[in-house]
C-alpha cells in the first residue's frame, strides 16, 4: 500500500492566464478504484498527463508508484499491427500470457489479439488495452473515459471487469460504471478538490445535503447582510443628521451652545464609531456567504423549442434493411418500428449493427433527392422507411473532427443567433474564456457541448441525436435530461448511457446484425 501525495500543485498552459491547478494538496490510497469527476474543462485529463511528467508544475506530487495510462496511442501507422505486437511497445513488462489471462476475463477470443488492429471493432480495441494495461504488476492505473463509443455489452463486460480490479483512477461520466467500479471519488469542485469514499450515488447523496445546508445558510446571511445594510443606512444618517447640527449651530441664537456642542460631537463621534463596526460586520458576512455557495452546482435550466408536426407518425419502418455498395451481407434486414410524436425512441444494439447507418438513411430521406443522397452516403435499402414530408430536423453527429475556426463563424454558417447560443454554451458551464479560442483548442467534452447548443437551439419536429453524450460530463447529463423530461420532444437517439436512456428513452428498439 503506498500513497499518491500533492501538495500546492499549481499549473496553467503556456500562454494561458489562468491556471487550471491553483495551490492544489491532497492525498490517495494506491489501493483504491478511485473514480475521477469534474465538469468539461476542469483538467481531469490534464491532471493524468501531470501525473505522468508530461508537463512542468509548481509544488509536488510524492509518490513511489509509476503510472500507466489508458487509452495506449494507436496511429494510422499502427492500425496495420497486431494486438501483440502493439502490447509489446505500450507496455515493457507485458507479459502474453498475463495479456491473454486479462482477455479471458474480459469474455474475448485470444485470437483477437492477433488480427491487425485496425480490423478491430471499438469494444475490442478498448478490450485489448485494458488487458495490456492489466498484464503488469506494480503500476498505478490511469483509465481515461473506457466507454466512450462502446455498445452496451461492452460496457457491461468492462464495468464487470473493472469492479474486480483495483489501484486504479478512472475518468469516467458514466454513473452506472462508477457506482458499480469505483469505492472513492476524487472531486474537482468548481473552487475546491474533494476526496470521500464511496461512490457516484453515495457522493452526490452527500453533496445534494451540503449544496441544501448551504443553501440555508446562505438565505440567513443574506437576511442578515439585509438587516445589517438597513442598520448600517439608519446610523450613518442619524451621524451626518447629528454632524450638520454641531456645524450648523448659532452661539448667539442658542444660549446652550457652549456645553451643546461637545455633547453633539461626542454623540456623532459614536455614531461613526458604530458605522463602521456594522460595516466591519456586514463585510465578514458578505465573505462567509461567497464561500458557501462556491462550490455548488447551480446548474441552470436549459431551454428547447420543438416544433409540432401536423402528422402524429413522423418515421415508420417497415422490414427495412441496410447495406453499404459491395458487401455481401446486410447491415441489419428486417426491421419494424415507428417514431411518433412526444416519443423518444432509442436505438439499442451492438457495435456494427447499424445504429449510425439507421440514422443516415433517416437524414437521406429528408433531402430533395434520395437517391443521390443514398449514392454519396454508398447506401442500399430493402422495405420501406417513410419519413413525414416537412419535417424539420435537428441532428447531433458523433463526430466533431469538423469542427473549426471561431464560434462567431460557426453561428454564421448554421444561422444560429450568437448571443442565444453563447447563453446556452454558458448554461452548460462553458467558460467565457472559451468563446475567444478556436474550436480546435477544445476538448472532445467542449466540443460536444457546441453540437448540443446548437442542436438545443434549432427548433425541430424531430431530433436526430447520435451519441451525444460522449465525453459530456455527469452535470451536463443531468441538465440535458432535465429539459428532455420537462419539454418532452420527439427524438430518435443512439446514445449507451443506461441512465440517461431509462430517464428520458419512452421506446428502445433493439437492433441486430
Amino acid at each position: 500500500m503506498a500513497q499518491i501525495a500533492v501538495k500546492n500543485l499549481t499549473f496553467a498552459y503556456e500562454g494561458s492566464f489562468d491556471n487550471i491547478f491553483e495551490h492544489v494538496s491532497f492525498s490517495v490510497d494506491t489501493d483504491w478504484k478511485l473514480g475521477f469527476l469534474g465538469r468539461n474543462g476542469k483538467g481531469k485529463t490534464t491532471f493524468l498527463q501531470l501525473l505522468q511528467g508530461v508537463y512542468e508544475y509548481a509544488g509536488e506530487i510524492r509518490t513511489g508508484m509509476a503510472f500507466d495510462y489508458f487509452p495506449y496511442p494507436a496511429g494510422p501507422g499502427q492500425l496495420t499491427q497486431c494486438g501483440a505486437e502493439l502490447a509489446e511497445a505500450w507496455k515493457v513488462d507485458g507479459e502474453s500470457w498475463r495479456v491473454l489471462r486479462e482477455m479471458e476475463k474480459l469474455k474475448v477470443e485470444a485470437e483477437v489479439l492477433y488480427r491487425p488492429f485496425g480490423t478491430l471493432s471499438p469494444g475490442e480495441r478498448t478490450k485489448v488495452m485494458l488487458a495490456v494495461l492489466f498484464s503488469g504488476e506494480h503500476d498505478f492505473l490511469l483509465i481515461d473515459e473506457p466507454t466512450n463509443h462502446l455498445d452496451q455489452a461492452s460496457r457491461e463486460a468492462v464495468k464487470e471487469y473493472l469492479s474486480e480490479k483495483k489501484g486504479f483512477l478512472l475518468v469516467s461520466h458514466d454513473r452506472d460504471l462508477l457506482d458499480a467500479c469505483v469505492d472513492h471519488v476524487l472531486v474537482l469542485n468548481r473552487k475546491t478538490i474533494e476526496v470521500q469514499a464511496g461512490n457516484f450515488s453515495s457522493w452526490w447523496e452527500n453533496k445534494s445535503r451540503r449544496d441544501a445546508f448551504a443553501r440555508m445558510e446562505n438565505e440567513k446571511h443574506l437576511k442578515e447582510i439585509r438587516r445589517l445594510r438597513a442598520a448600517s443606512d439608519r446610523s450613518r444618517q442619524w451621524a451626518d443628521k447629528s454632524e450638520r447640527r454641531k456645524i450648523g449651530a448659532d452661539p448667539v441664537k442658542d444660549p446652550n451652545y457652549v456645553g451643546k456642542r461637545p455633547y453633539i460631537g461626542m454623540k456623532t463621534k459614536k455614531m461613526q464609531s458604530r458605522v463602521k463596526q456594522m460595516e466591519r460586520r456586514l463585510d465578514r458576512e458578505i465573505q462567509e456567504k461567497e464561500g458557501l455557495l462556491e462550490d455548488i452546482e447551480q446548474a441552470a435550466d436549459l431551454k428547447l423549442m420543438p416544433l409540432t408536426h401536423h402528422k402524429n407518425c413522423l418515421i415508420r419502418a417497415k422490414e427495412y434493411g441496410l447495406s453499404y455498395e459491395g458487401a455481401e451481407k446486410w447491415v441489419f434486414e428486417g426491421l419494424d418500428f415507428t417514431v411518433c410524436r412526444g416519443e423518444r425512441v432509442f436505438l439499442n444494439g451492438e457495435n456494427g449493427c447499424g445504429k449510425s447507418s439507421l440514422l443516415k438513411s433517416v437524414m437521406a430521406g429528408l433531402s430533395g433527392d434520395r437517391e443521390e443522397a443514398f449514392r454519396k452516403a454508398k447506401l442500399q435499402e430493402r422495405g420501406s422507411l417513410e419519413v413525414a414530408s416537412g419535417l424539420a430536423v435537428s441532428f447531433v453527429s458523433q463526430d466533431t473532427s469538423f469542427l473549426r475556426g471561431s464560434l462567431r463563424n460557426f453561428c454564421q454558417e448554421r444561422h444560429l443567433e450568437e448571443h442565444l447560443f453563447c447563453a446556452i454554451l454558458r448554461q452548460l458551464d462553458l467558460g467565457r474564456e472559451q468563446f475567444e479560442k478556436s474550436m480546435e483548442a477544445y476538448s472532445e467534452g467542449q466540443k460536444k457541448k457546441v453540437l448540443l447548443a446548437a442542436s438545443l437551439l434549432t427548433p425541430a419536429h424531430l431530433y436526430v441525436w447520435d451519441e451525444p453524450l460522449n465525453y459530456i460530463d455527469v452535470f451536463s447529463r443531468m441538465q440535458i435530461e432535465k429539459v428532455l423530461l420537462s419539454v418532452q420532444p420527439t427524438m430518435l437517439v443512439v446514445e449507451h448511457d443506461v441512465r440517461f436512456r431509462e430517464t428520458v428513452g419512452t421506446k428502445v428498439v433493439e437492433m441486430e446484425n
